[in-house]
């Protein structure tokens, strides 16, 4: 470690001298000599000249010198920045308070009144020495602070700005760069947001790591159609997007968009394998400067998903329509939320009739809301609204509760032999908690099972057709029956058919609607009773709404029919007064 630097400032050599002899050679108490490294100035101007040669830790400076005195050498040093923190004791023949208020007023630490004796000397140097040394610390430890406290925010900064995974800029750099440009004056921007259509199957096939790699691919693949002062970010899990400039117009933009899809045709080799993904594209072009990133960014992404509701691999520019119809869907949304809570769903219930005998055999309960400020809602308008949003399974709970408690009233009043049919939707077929749910409604409501039909669409059995197997045996194993809904509008499953527990197959109206001998469909109906009738299946045919339709299924061998010819899904209280007199 360097001996501490003293710098004395005196006009009479002698007093360097007796200071040199005093500090120098000090056996204070049997304690070791502390060495200093002592420094000589013999005027005022002479100190300040030689501050960078000495670098001195500590300044014993006399007050009373020509030309300078001490009062305003100690003024200069302290209005230093680099000195400011050194410690000066004045020397000084002056002992009244008032001139040693000046000495610390011009700055001064400390002082020695003259002459000097030898342990004051040695004890406010030693102490001015400690203070120095451990602002000095504090000072290299600041610093150091310092050092770390930037290292950590360009750490920061750059996982806020760049992507870990692919390592292009994140969504926040894209915010970023998006409002300097905006601000710069520059609207002929573009956002080409990019969603990866059923990533998630990636992951749940091949697993994470893989998924990963697949993205890491995706990213380098994109980066091939980047323009000069072009940015590609990672806008989080599997969606990219592209800031393009000098877009004038949708037109300008058609070949990038046509290369963008077309690249993803050749398949992605990750992990040794081949894997084919395809992406969906929404568009923003910027209309002036004064419009906000985030804004712009949005219309991007709602463009993004109106694509994604399109299909696989496709492509939309944002509209302002669209913005309504995204509002629109969210007040949808808030409202079926609210509806479900304030029990605005009833059921309205179509009868079914065995269209042999002409007599009623049951009902479809078809669930209707009741807006209180709309009156009564489309169920086209609601029920795809529930199917994307999962709220088709609650609501579907209570349909299916209000259907049973309906059935017991009715079974009650001695119409033991009406059956009730209610849908489930694919996301209630596939609710992992629809077996419970079932038995639970079954035990409050005390409903037959036997008189309860479950209508369940193709594309339900089919998705997953073991599983399906298996749910429909439980079902069938609570003597609860289960029909096929829409048949012949999904997946082939004539092949299927004899190994579904199923009652009932049910013919889309699209069939029926179209009955004549000339058309084809004629001999699709004609095929399918035929089929059911040699599986032992009944047959029911909705959409009847002519007598020559009624007329037909009866020479067909059609069981059961529903529709308007019939009368149209009826409050409970009319259907009480048409068909439930006493």
């Amino acid at each position: 470690m360097n001996k501490p630097s003293i710098l004395v400032v005196d006009d009479e050599p002698d007093n360097f001298d007796v200071i040199e002899t005093f500090l120098t050679n000090t056996q204070d108490s049997g304690q070791a000599t502390q060495d200093y490294q002592l420094h000589y100035a013999a005027s005022g101007k002479d100190a300040i000249a030689c501050l960078e040669v000495f670098q001195p830790d500590l300044i014993l400076l006399d007050v009373m010198m020509p030309d300078i005195d001490g009062i305003e050498v100690c003024k200069k040093i302290k209005a230093m920045p680099q000195w400011s923190a050194v410690p000066i004791i004045v020397v000084t023949a002056l002992t009244t308070k008032k001139d040693l208020a000046q000495c610390l007023f011009a700055g001064a630490d400390d002082f020695i009144s003259k002459p000097v004796n030898r342990l004051e000397l040695t004890a406010r140097v030693r102490s001015m020495i400690r203070i120095h040394q451990q602002y000095q610390q504090l000072a290299a430890f600041n610093t150091q602070l310092e050092a770390m406290v930037q290292e950590r925010t360009a750490q920061l900064q750059s996982m806020i700005f760049e992507d870990s995974l692919t390592k292009l800029p994140s969504r926040a750099f894209l915010l970023q760069e998006l409002k300097k440009r905006l601000q710069s004056g520059q609207s002929s921007l573009a956002l080409v947001y990019l969603d990866c259509d059923q990533f998630k199957l990636i992951n749940g096939s091949f697993g994470h790591a893989v998924g990963n790699q697949l993205l890491i691919a995706i990213a380098n693949r994109l980066q091939q159609h980047l323009r000069p002062s072009d940015v590609l970010v990672r806008m989080g899990e599997d969606e990219f997007c592209f800031l393009l400039n000098q877009i004038e117009n949708e037109t300008s933009l058609e070949p990038f968009l046509h290369n963008i899809l077309g690249s993803f045709l050749q398949p992605f080799v990750v992990a040794n394998c081949e894997i084919f993904i395809t992406v969906s594209i929404g568009v923003a072009l910027s209309r002036n400067t004064d419009q906000q990133p985030e804004e712009l960014l949005q219309d991007a992404d709602t463009a993004m998903y109106q694509a994604k509701l399109r299909g696989k691999e496709s492509c939309q520019i944002f509209d302002h329509q669209m913005h309504l119809a995204m509002f629109n869907r969210l007040i949808l949304e808030n409202d079926l939320q609210r509806a479900l809570a304030q029990q605005e769903f009833i059921l309205y219930y179509q009868p079914i009739i065995n269209i042999q005998t002409q007599k009623l055999a049951g009902f479809e309960a078809l669930v209707r809301w009741q807006h209180p400020e709309r009156g009564m809602v489309s169920p086209a308008e609601f029920i795809p609204s529930m199917e994307t949003t999962g709220l088709i399974i609650p609501v579907g709970m209570e349909v299916l509760k209000q259907a049973c408690q309906q059935l017991r009233a009715w079974q009650l009043q001695g119409w033991t032999d009406l059956t009730m049919s209610v849908n489930l939707s694919v996301r209630q077929f596939s609710c992992a908690t629809l077996l419970a749910d079932i038995d639970r409604i079954l035990a409050e409501t005390g409903a037959n099972p036997a008189n309860i039909k479950l209508e369940i669409t193709e594309s339900a059995i089919m998705d997953n057709a073991e599983t399906a197997i298996a749910i429909t045996k439980e079902l069938r194993s609570r003597q609860i029956q289960i029909s096929i809904d829409d048949f012949g509008t999904g997946y082939s499953s004539l092949g299927y058919l004899h190994r579904f527990p199923i009652d009932n197959l049910k013919i889309d109206r699209s069939f029926v609607n179209q009955i004549q001998s000339e058309n084809r469909n004629y001999h699709v109906v004609d095929t399918i009773i035929t089929l059911s009738n040699q599986l032992g299946l009944a047959v029911i045919a909705e959409g009847i709404e002519t007598k020559e339709q009624l007329e037909w299924l009866q020479n067909v061998g059609c069981k059961y029919g529903q529709g308007y010819l019939f009368n149209k899904p009826l409050p409970a209280s009319e259907v009480e007064k048409i068909y439930l007199r006493s």
